[in-house]
């Protein structure tokens, strides 16, 4: 998988060429993905996306639907792009998970608003809350979704900070789930990259 800095249509494998490719590098996407999760708290994970994991993400989505045609391509490379660092960000998917069912239904209705409170913190600087679900909204008055995608914007002091190797924390003080933890170093090695 070439990395590019843009994911085009041309720059995407074909379904043959994927399905080769994909045997042999499927640990090391796998990898790359779990070195950039954080778990916050028992039930939040936060999944921060890179190129890799979304050019990934939209080969896996064209190899199962068995989508070949431009159109196809095109509208997974349109619903997955925006979730790829741009150089001031870090974007991620956030997961709830509350694997009993009927404590999943009452937890998500507890954390209404949950998504708005995320967080991370530069050391010495002051937090940047998730700009989250900017496609569309995933809660309602009764629940928020298991799933979000959120956006962190970086100010230039905070990443010059990041680069110079300042410690950060991803939190969320959500008056139903107030959690935080410090990024480990190699999953922040791997974040800072994303940083220009």
């Amino acid at each position: 998988m070439q990395l590019t800095g843009k994911i085009t249509r041309d720059s995407l494998m074909t379904l043959e060429a994927y399905a080769k490719w994909r045997k042999a590098h499927k640990a090391e996407v796998i990898e790359h993905r779990k070195l950039r999760t954080v778990h916050l708290g028992e039930h939040i994970t936060v999944q921060f996306e890179s190129e890799m994991s979304i050019r990934y993400q939209i080969q896996e989505m064209l190899r199962l639907e068995k989508i070949f045609e431009e159109e196809g391509i095109e509208q997974e490379i349109e619903a997955y792009v925006p979730l790829v660092p741009e150089g001031s960000n870090w974007k991620a998917t956030m997961l709830i998970e509350y694997p009993d069912i009927s404590e999943r239904k009452r937890e998500l209705a507890r954390l209404i608003g949950v998504e708005d409170r995320m967080f991370v913190e530069v050391e010495g600087h002051e937090r940047i809350y998730a700009i989250a679900d900017e496609d569309l909204d995933r809660e309602n008055e009764e629940k928020t979704s298991a799933v979000h995608f959120l956006r962190f914007e970086f100010k230039p002091v905070a990443v010059q900070a990041v680069k110079a190797g300042a410690a950060v924390k991803l939190g969320c003080d959500h008056r139903n789930y107030p959690a935080h933890v410090v990024i480990p170093a190699e999953t922040l090695a791997s974040l800072a990259g994303d940083l220009k």
